[in-house]
């Protein structure tokens, strides 16, 4: 590769580590021809971008980045593979679902919504982090839910103060 082929890769690299809020780095060296092609298959379905990248260059990228990726360079040791989505658990869930038909990928890191992640035994953390559309819908269910009181209170306590005006107005008479 020429210096200028790895001028572009870092050039591509940096834009793409800047625009994905979520990076995962996994290991899924000694995956076969079949496995690796299921997998990318898996990533494609569940939207999550994998590229193999040689570690020096992603070193530079990440040095190159305006993120701040601190351990996270550390981890650049023997094959990595890079995952990017918009959705901050999509790759940990396609990793853990993807191990139960082999013993990898494994979790190197992740950079997930301005926090760092090192190593495969977070690997469940990662997979119970809500998403953005998951987290608003838990909100408006929170704060539907008081208002949902507030109004089912008021018709059942509305139709009894009715019935007591009702009673109260009909005994004056």
């Amino acid at each position: 590769m020429t210096r200028e082929e790895k001028a572009n890769v870092i050039k591509d690299l940096t834009t793409r580590l800047a625009d994905s809020p979520t990076i995962y780095l996994a290991d899924i060296s000694g995956l076969n021809a079949i496995q690796t092609t299921d997998l990318r298959r898996a990533c494609f379905k569940a939207n999550v971008q994998l590229s193999v990248v040689k570690n020096t260059l992603l070193s530079k990228a990440m040095e190159a980045s305006e993120k701040e990726f601190g351990e996270l360079s550390d981890v650049l040791k023997g094959s990595t593979s890079l995952m990017f989505s918009e959705v901050g658990n999509a790759p940990a869930k396609l990793i853990k679902n993807f191990r139960k038909k082999a013993k990898k990928p494994l979790l190197k890191g992740a950079f997930v919504e301005e926090t760092i992640y090192i190593g495969d035994e977070n690997l469940d953390r990662l997979v119970d982090i809500k998403s953005k559309d998951e987290m608003i819908g838990e909100i408006i269910g929170l704060l539907q839910s008081p208002a949902k009181n507030v109004i089912s209170g008021l018709k059942a306590s509305g139709g009894k103060l009715a019935g007591i005006l009702k009673t109260l107005s009909e005994r004056e008479n």
